[in-house]
């Protein structure tokens, strides 16, 4: 089993969204690692972070590479850490697979790992549309962690045909200072939701 690294670097919210919006700028490294980007302080919207999970422990040209694409890490010493061994083959056979869209790691198993950095949703599959594995799901939440990462605010949200609650969830994740709205017109969704709600520690 290959052995995951993560890099962390400071950067400005500037640079975070332009290394997401041109992936190409990795091209070059085989393969490419993976990049999440985060807000560090809710209060300082400049203040924020590249993760790169790389397969493998990546070289010194490629921190220096990826130092390179962020000013704002200049004169801070990188963060580099190997990730403890997953049996992800195991843990790909119970249920379906866990998906990330933007910052959110969304699984239906509460044994499922997370990986460091991510926002986990525990929404078990069930009756209700919207555990995130399919496309529409998926686009909403990376709509959700784009709008957060340009700096909007919201007081109000409201999730209609909320199905398992899993965007109202992750709204309240990145604006807790909303109110949310979860509506649905199918009595089991409105029963999972609420269900959904106490297992992701939402207050109804």
């Amino acid at each position: 089993m290959t052995q995951s690294w993560k890099l962390t670097l400071p950067c400005t919210r500037a640079e975070a969204e332009a290394l997401s919006e041109d992936m190409s700028l990795l091209a070059d490294l085989t393969p490419p690692p993976v990049l999440m980007t985060s807000e560090m302080e809710e209060d300082n919207p400049e203040k924020w972070q590249v993760d790169a999970y790389f397969e493998g422990k990546p070289a010194k040209a490629t921190i220096a590479l990826l130092q390179g694409m962020l000013p704002g890490s200049a004169g801070v010493k990188p963060v580099l850490e190997k990730l403890p061994d997953e049996d992800w083959v195991t843990l790909s056979q119970q249920g379906l697979a866990p998906i990330v869209a933007g910052r959110f790691h969304v699984r239906n198993l509460a044994q499922d790992a997370v990986p460091p950095g991510l926002v986990p949703m525990l929404i078990p599959a069930g009756r209700a549309f919207g555990t995130g594995q399919h496309d529409t799901t998926a686009g909403c939440l990376m709509m959700l962690d784009r709008c957060r990462m340009l700096g909007e605010r919201f007081n109000n949200v409201a999730d209609i045909g909320t199905g398992t609650g899993l965007l109202a969830f992750a709204a309240l994740h990145l604006w807790p200072r909303a109110f949310a709205t979860a509506s649905d017109i199918d009595p089991d969704a409105v029963e999972v939701s609420a269900e959904n709600a106490a297992i992701n520690h939402v207050t109804t």
